[in-house]
C-alpha cells in the first residue's frame, strides 16, 4: 500500500544458542544507564553525595523491574496470575506495565527518601523524573522493535504493517508514544536548566505526570486492547489508570506555582 512501512526488524540483535540479545532489553537498559547518568550531573551540580545516588539507583531498579511485573500481571491478567502465581517470575516471557512502573518508582522513592533526611519525596522524585521521561521513551522503542502494543488499522500515510503480527496498516501507537515522551524529556529537563532546580517541590513532577499521562489517556483511543476484558468497556485500563495521575499532577503543579496570598 502507498505511503505505508513495513516493519519486519527482529527483536533480536544477535542470537547464539539458547542466548540472545534483543533490541526490548539493550533499551531497557540503557534507559538506567542514561537515567544515572542525568542524575549524576544533578546531584553533582547541587553538591549532594554520590553514594546517595548509588542507594538511589538500586532502589530504582528494584522498583521499576518489581512494580512492571506485578502491574502487567495484576492490572491486565489478574485471573491468570494469581491462579499460577509462579508465573509472575518469569519475567523474561515478557510483560511489564508502565502503571505499575510508576507505583513500583513512587514506592521505591518513599523508602530511599525516608533514608535520607535532606532528601524529600517530592524533591526525589522532581529529579528522578527526567530520566524516567527518557527510559519512557527507550521502553516505547523498545516496544516497537517487539511489534507490540499495537495501534488501530489505519489508512494515515505513516501507517505501519507489522509482518510479525498482520498485514494490515496499522498506528504506529508505540511510535506516537515514544517521540511525545522524548518531547516530555526535553520539557522537562530545560525546566529544571531553567530555574537551576531552584523550584518548589513537586514542580516538575506534575509537568510530568500531566504530560506523560494525559498523553497515555489520548494515545489509548489508537491502541488495540491489552486485554480482553477491555473490550467494550469505554475507557480501557491503560486510560483508567492514567486519570488519577494526571490530577494528582494537577494538584502539584497548582500547590507549585499558586503564589502566597496572607490570611
Amino acid at each position: 500500500m502507498l505511503g505505508t512501512i513495513t516493519w519486519s526488524i527482529s527483536p533480536e540483535i544477535i542470537a547464539l544458542g539458547p542466548i540472545s540479545i534483543r533490541w526490548y532489553g539493550l533499551l531497557f537498559a540503557s534507559s538506567f544507564i542514561f537515567g544515572f547518568k542525568i542524575m549524576e550531573w544533578v546531584y553533582k551540580k547541587e553538591n549532594r553525595p554520590l553514594d546517595d545516588l548509588n542507594d538511589l539507583i538500586w532502589f530504582m531498579i528494584l522498583g521499576t523491574v518489581i512494580g512492571a511485573r506485578l502491574g502487567h500481571c495484576l492490572f491486565y491478567n489478574p485471573e491468570f496470575y494469581l491462579s499460577h502465581p509462579i508465573e509472575i517470575l518469569k519475567v523474561w516471557r515478557g510483560g511489564l506495565a508502565s502503571h505499575g512502573a510508576a507505583v513500583g518508582i513512587l514506592t521505591s522513592i518513599y523508602f530511599y527518601s525516608k533514608k535520607k533526611k535532606n532528601q524529600s519525596f517530592l524533591w526525589v522524585m522532581d529529579r528522578v523524573i527526567i530520566g524516567v521521561a527518557l527510559a519512557a521513551f527507550f521502553i516505547r522503542v523498545g516496544n516497537l522493535f517487539n511489534s507490540e502494543i499495537i495501534g488501530f488499522p489505519a489508512d494515515v500515510p505513516w501507517a505501519f504493517i507489522f509482518t510479525s503480527v498482520d498485514n494490515i496498516p496499522r498506528h504506529p501507537a508505540q511510535l506516537y508514544e515514544a517521540l511525545f515522551y522524548l518531547l516530555s524529556f526535553v520539557v522537562v529537563f530545560f525546566q529544571y536548566k531553567k530555574y537551576d532546580g531552584k523550584f518548589k517541590d513537586g514542580y516538575l513532577f506534575g509537568i510530568f505526570l500531566i504530560l506523560i499521562f494525559g498523553f497515555r489517556i489520548v494515545v489509548e483511543f489508537f491502541k488495540e486492547n491489552q486485554t480482553y476484558f477491555e473490550e467494550g468497556m469505554i475507557l480501557n485500563m491503560g486510560q483508567l489508570l492514567s486519570i488519577p495521575l494526571v490530577i494528582f499532577g494537577i494538584y502539584l503543579l497548582y500547590n507549585a506555582t499558586k503564589k502566597y496570598v496572607p490570611s
